[in-house]
């Protein structure tokens, strides 16, 4: 984490001085014993507008959180069903620039926004554009999965400015030393990949992520939240009782795709579809630690 002084490039601290977004929203969960439900939603999808709709589905049905995705042509960890949907996204006129409003949505809705995306889209928007765009919507942080600590100066600095959490990636064969540096630079939470490869529903969550979760702490982080396989509320409960927050995207986004898994199902029954599996996810995880 930064320290009061200066920010781990060592340049001086921005006039932001808000407390970490991220950091609120798990105390406030602390004080009912419960870890956080993240869920991951790509913008766009099924369109611009109904992907708002659907954002604020999943907070009124019990998100703490909602990882809004940007789509990206070449994806480096998304599995087939969030490739489908992104896809979806690109091909119904999804903008960068639009995004924006599903942050809107979800802050009014009274969940946490953040965004999760490839760096190379907020490198060609503009690092410090985008950086004061999600802010002004009510932004919390955003989620760089292909951008290392070591490489992420300029983020860095332009989100202490903003006062916007910073959220890296591990997984369960970091070493030691980069455990530490990701705990170091990061702000609000380091996400947890529960297993190597991309994303995706799976029948089972192994060990490997609890003894990650337990590494990153152990090596400076305040909170650490899993995500990546976890699809049903029972693997959910098993993750909440040891991680800060558990993060789920395929199983949500699944719901509003029809059976060919390569078009978006009808609106209608796709969001009541949608708002089922959140109250069932969320049943699961915020009741880990009963």
């Amino acid at each position: 984490m930064t320290n009061t002084n200066s920010t781990p490039s060592g340049q001086p601290l921005g006039i932001n001085h808000r407390p970490s977004p991220t950091e609120s929203m798990f105390a406030a969960l602390d004080e009912r014993n419960r870890p956080a439900f993240i869920g991951y939603l790509p913008f766009g999808f099924p369109t611009p507008d109904l992907s708002i709709q659907a954002v604020r589905t999943m907070v009124e049905h019990g998100v703490d959180a909602v990882e809004i995705g940007l789509p990206y042509s070449d994806p480096v960890m998304d599995g087939p069903v969030i490739q489908s949907a992104s896809q979806i996204a690109l091909q119904a006129g999804e903008r960068i620039a639009d995004v924006f409003r599903a942050v809107e949505a979800v802050a009014n809705a009274g969940g946490v926004p953040l965004i999760m995306s490839y760096w190379n889209l907020i490198f060609h928007y503009g690092v410090d554009r985008f950086a004061a765009d999600f802010a002004q919507a009510g932004g919390a942080g955003l989620i760089t999965p292909d951008l290392i600590p070591d490489e992420a100066g300029e983020w860095i600095e332009t989100s202490d400015r903003y006062g916007l959490d910073r959220i890296f990636l591990v997984s369960p064969d970091t070493s030691d030393e980069r455990l530490a540096l990701v705990s170091r630079n990061a702000r609000g939470f380091v996400y947890a990949a529960s297993r190597m490869g991309v994303t995706g529903e799976r029948a089972t969550i192994g060990t490997s992520p609890e003894v990650l979760v337990d590494r990153t702490r152990k090596a400076g982080a305040n909170r650490v939240c899993v995500g990546i396989g976890v699809s049903t509320a029972e693997q959910g409960s098993a993750v909440g009782k040891y991680a800060d927050g558990v993060i789920v995207g395929s199983a949500l986004v699944h719901t509003l795709l029809d059976e060919s898994g390569k078009a978006a199902r009808n609106s209608d029954e796709g969001l009541a579809m949608l708002a089922a599996k959140t109250e069932e996810l969320a049943e699961g995880i915020h009741n880990a630690r009963v």
